[in-house]
């Protein structure tokens, strides 16, 4: 039986830990399989405020050009213009723009996603997993979080017809995140 934390305790300002997280992603390839990845390079902070959870925000900055999905030639190809363009977008940020208590621990953080010239609203479904007092006294703070959207919808189109019928890459990305935060 979980109870919710209480959330008051929670207010300040935190720090992603990325060593002890995860920004993965996944996407249908070939219509029968699910190719994932994560990134490995990213940076993040957010401020909570446990009286009133609305006015939390929360930003991430993604290096593009850290994609990893275990395989040397698909890296290459997610990195060319046909895909993330790193040359061009070695950038991708996320923003929160608003934030609504869903119910115990669940939280929608709605915020604007930007890959080069075109930012799109999405919403992420986080789930707060839980606080801890580390080791060396750091306050930290865990979520669980998902989302997905359309690649098309950040004219990520590229894609090759299957004789079967249906497309190499799927439209739709799935995101999930593992975040480990310390309080500032």
């Amino acid at each position: 039986m979980s109870t919710a934390t209480d959330v008051s305790t929670l207010t300040g300002t935190y720090a992603i830990d990325a060593s002890h997280s995860v920004i993965g992603f996944s996407a249908r390839h070939a219509m029968v399989a699910k190719v994932r990845g994560s990134f490995t390079d990213f940076a993040g902070s957010f401020t909570l405020d446990g009286a009133n959870p609305a006015a939390s925000s929360a930003q991430i900055v993604i290096q593009t050009a850290s994609i990893d999905t275990n395989s040397v030639d698909r890296d290459g190809h997610l990195k060319s213009a046909d895909f993330l363009n790193v040359e061009a977008n070695p950038t991708l940020t996320f923003t929160s723009t608003a934030v609504k208590v869903k119910g115990d621990d669940t939280y929608i953080v709605t915020g604007d996603l930007t890959l080069g010239a075109i930012t799109k609203s999405i919403d992420v479904t986080f789930e707060l997993l839980g606080t801890s007092t580390d080791p060396w006294g750091g306050s930290r703070v865990g979520f669980e979080g998902h989302a997905e959207f359309s690649r098309k919808d950040f004219g990520l189109v590229w894609n090759v017809a299957l004789e079967t019928g249906g497309v190499l890459v799927g439209d739709t990305v799935k995101i999930n995140l593992d975040i480990s935060a310390v309080k500032q």
